[in-house]
């Protein structure tokens, strides 16, 4: 039997993990904000063109009570007025419409993200399932939407009670007033309460946004057996494979290069292969390669090796036997002891010598490589 608490879901999504929930159109949301973000927007919208908006109605008001006997009995006069009525109102009402519209779209979109999802309009039996419906009814989410919309009631009630006592005696006084005087007060306490009752809201807001992340995160946490599979899934793709393998070589190239200041000697081809050696004088094991490349490599090399006075010795059958046969940071094989023992033993008499002490130690000149590495494929287009 499986241990159930390695079923159970306590490691945080993966990348991968939350990009396949975006494509099933699972990210988070909150229709509070949504509604508050709308409700603002709107109201805004017509603090600005309020005063403007006020006046076309008055100017509406005013043309469309102002008619003949003739005319109010006339069918085409009627509906010419309420057609013009309409369209005047629409062209009014349109700039909050619109930004209202925006609002509305841009609410999800800052907290989700943009998502198409066509799962999402996919029928699923479980949507209609009565079983399905009563267990959603009855779930922790549905209790907790319970509380948010008893909270807003109560929060918006409350708002409403003290902003008409508030206001009250403005109301009662505008029956006093002349009628475009009226309108215009009226509207400006209309958009000012509309404001106290989008405003309360905001406290809906910071309960909830919050927690639609929360909830959002917990959905989508895996098991630690999730997390494995998905990790053996990633990792036996072939570009994924391709791309690891690119990085650790990039990575060993780069670990290659800074052992270059180390090396004693550096062997070319000269122009195809550098090989860099290093030889411990105080240890018991044979040289070591500590790094080798070919073209650009090669060339990166032995500019390392002029920057940090790293003898280069130029020995195109030894560079091609070292390149061939030996590993990084692995012990040249025996039947190059010799010849890499001749260039070391130049090299240490070369780093020794003084102009004063007369003649030029002399570079070996005959250096035994065995045939078998001078005939290897690889070096068909070098030779």
């Amino acid at each position: 039997m499986a241990d159930k608490s390695a079923q159970e879901r306590t490691e945080e999504a993966t990348p991968k993990r939350r990009e396949d929930s975006r494509k099933k159109g699972q990210v988070p949301r909150s229709k509070e904000l949504n509604t508050f973000t709308s409700l603002i927007a709107g109201g805004a919208t017509m603090l600005v063109f309020g005063p403007q908006v006020v006046d076309k109605l008055n100017e509406l008001l005013i043309k469309g009570l102002s008619f003949g006997h003739e005319e109010a009995f006339s069918d085409v006069f009627v509906s010419l007025q309420m057609s013009n009525a309409i369209v005047i109102f629409i062209v009014l009402l349109a700039p909050v419409l619109i930004v209202t519209m925006l609002a509305a779209m841009i609410s999800p979109i800052s907290l989700g993200g943009l998502v198409f999802s066509a799962s999402l309009v996919m029928p699923k039996m479980e949507r209609i399932s009565p079983i399905k419906g009563i267990e959603r009814i009855f779930s922790s989410k549905s209790l907790l939407e319970l509380v948010k919309a008893i909270t807003k009631f109560v929060l918006v009630a409350s708002v409403t009670i003290l902003v008409i006592s508030m206001v009250l005696d403005q109301i009662l006084i505008l029956s006093l007033l002349p009628i475009t005087v009226a309108l215009s007060q009226a509207g400006d306490l209309v958009i000012w309460c509309f404001f106290g009752f989008s405003s309360v809201l905001v406290i809906v807001v910071i309960m909830d946004v919050p927690y639609q992340l929360w909830d959002y995160s917990r959905q989508i946490r895996m098991t630690r057996q999730e997390v494995k599979d998905e990790m053996k899934e990633t990792e036996g793709r072939p570009e994924v494979k391709s791309e690891i393998r690119d990085r650790q070589q990039q990575a060993a190239r780069q670990r290659m290069m800074t052992d270059v200041p180390t090396a004693d000697v550096v062997i070319t081809n000269p122009t195809h292969f550098a090989v860099a050696l290093r030889y411990d004088r105080h240890g018991s094991g044979a040289p070591t390669v500590v790094a080798k490349g070919r073209d650009l490599v090669a060339t990166r090399i032995r500019e390392l090796a002029v920057e940090h006075n790293v003898v280069i010795f130029s020995a195109p059958p030894l560079a091609r036997a070292l390149f061939v046969s030996t590993d990084i940071n692995a012990e040249i094989p025996a039947n190059l002891f010799l010849a890499v023992a001749q260039v070391l033993a130049y090299v240490f008499q070369l780093q020794q010598f003084r102009p004063t002490q007369g003649k030029r130690p002399k570079p070996p000149d005959d250096l035994s490589v065995p045939q078998d590495y001078l005939n290897h494929p690889m070096f068909g287009a070098h030779s």
